[in-house]
């Protein structure tokens, strides 16, 4: 267990400083492009075909109070996704919660992205050490420690949902520093 909390910290912290590294291949399935490997925002941006990601933030209107809190809390944490960009349920969610980070101002230096292939194995071991299972699934960190997760669909919104993970994680800190 050790082991794998350290590897999991040292990819964290390597990942803040990482540059993109993605390959690009096609789906059998259904034709669309396949990033595989870790990636940004910006190279979702750069694929014509992934017209999707700036449609669905810009059709998006989040909860304000959620966000509200977001905005204060949110910073604190750090978030990981593993997505594919031949999927479906990614391509519903990833755009919501671009919009989310974008309208709480969080720190992208936080945020690890990693594309996966139908298969949903990455270019290296995230897909292992991340123990994926479904995509999208969002995951929030604090010191290191998995807070929780959102898994191929959200209960309520991606900013709901985000709070109700992050919520009893702060009230469980101030209750142990006697706030």
């Amino acid at each position: 267990m050790k082991k794998m909390l350290l590897a999991l910290a040292l990819l964290i912290s390597v990942n803040t400083f990482a540059q993109s590294d993605y390959d690009v291949s096609k789906d059998k399935e259904n034709g669309a492009v396949v990033y595989k490997g870790q990636i940004t925002f910006a190279d979702l941006a750069k694929e014509p075909s992934f017209d999707w990601v700036k449609r669905g933030a810009d059709a998006y209107t989040p909860d304000s109070v959620a966000i509200k809190y977001l905005k204060k809390n949110l910073p604190n944490y750090e978030i990981v996704v593993l997505m594919g960009t031949w999927c479906d349920d990614s391509h519903i969610m990833i755009p919501k919660l671009y919009k989310v980070l974008q309208v709480t101002g969080y720190p992208m230096n936080l945020y690890s992205m990693y594309g996966v292939d139908r298969a949903k194995t990455a270019k290296y071991v995230e897909h292992k050490l991340y123990k994926l299972d479904k995509v999208p699934t969002v995951i929030v960190y604090r010191n290191h420690m998995e807070i929780g997760r959102i898994v191929e669909l959200t209960k309520k919104s991606v900013e709901k949902d985000l709070v109700n993970i992050i919520q009893p994680d702060i009230e469980k800190q101030e209750a142990a520093s006697g706030k």
